[in-house]
């Protein structure tokens, strides 16, 4: 199993939720954050898959080319993606998903089956505005042009992955789990998005749920800790994959793995 963080940027984010992009380590504008975005690349020997592909179009002045650039890195073209799972549907965790490169709305991915929550796609389709007017006509393309596979609780979408609802950050937020024998990882999206999160107990105020969070970043760590899981950390600036090493009083010490890693029987090669 090879693991990929294709870097798209860090963003200053404030509370009009536009991403202005800025140097990886520098300073976010005042009453902001900083945000990074990494999407993953996950290639085993049956499928070449992606885990929430990113911002797209939607920051200021970025585009999906930054992904396809990334991918075309790995010697990957679009067509060659088979599956694309999304934890939740905040758009920069799903923008990557369609371009206007050409003027109209494309999939970016034609051949990508798209794994997501049934029951968040149905709220976001019941909206007349889904956060605004060009994210509107966004989510209906994609429900009309995308292969989608609608989750509910503890599915299997394909072999090997399986999700749970976790909520906290978006009132139907999944976590996936990977298991290929001793090679497994934990994506959670916004729930566990940063090594800084691991041992964090405040709740935030960016959460749908704040003490829901709490709860399922507490069931995740515990449950990577005891079984060995990497982690992928989808906002983490600069350690996107890490591990946890050991526990103590004060919480969990972190094993840095960096920006991609290659797995067989469980041993980094």
């Amino acid at each position: 199993m090879e693991i990929y963080a294709l870097y798209e940027g860090t963003f200053s984010v404030g509370l009009d939720k536009k991403f202005f992009p800025m140097e990886r380590e520098g300073k976010p504008a005042k009453n902001s954050l900083r945000i990074s975005v990494q999407p993953f690349l996950v290639i085993d020997d049956e499928r070449k898959m992606l885990f929430d592909p990113g911002l797209g179009e939607f920051g200021e002045g970025t585009s999906v080319q930054t992904l396809l650039d990334h991918l075309a890195e790995h010697d990957i073209e679009d067509f060659e993606i088979t599956d694309i799972f999304l934890s939740h549907l905040h758009f920069d965790h799903v923008g990557g998903l369609a371009h206007r490169m050409n003027g109209f709305w494309e999939l970016t991915f034609p051949d990508a089956k798209v794994h997501l929550n049934k029951y968040e796609w149905e709220k976001v389709l019941s909206k007349e505005i889904f956060f605004d007017e060009e994210k509107t006509d966004f989510a209906n393309f994609l429900d009309a042009k995308a292969d989608l596979n609608l989750l509910e609780n503890e599915d299997q979408p394909i072999e090997r992955i399986s999700n749970i609802k976790v909520g906290g950050h978006s009132e139907f937020h999944i976590a996936y789990f990977y298991e290929n024998g001793d090679d497994k990882f934990i994506m959670a999206g916004d729930v566990l998005p940063t090594k800084g999160h691991v041992n964090q107990k405040f709740a935030a105020k960016y959460d749908y749920d704040p003490k829901e969070s709490i709860r399922s970043r507490k069931m995740l760590t515990e449950k990577a800790w005891k079984e060995n899981y990497l982690v992928l950390a989808f906002h983490s600036s600069q350690t996107p994959i890490f591990r946890l090493s050991s526990k103590t009083k004060d919480g969990y010490e972190i094993e840095e793995i960096g920006e991609s890693v290659v797995i067989e029987d469980g041993k980094i090669v």
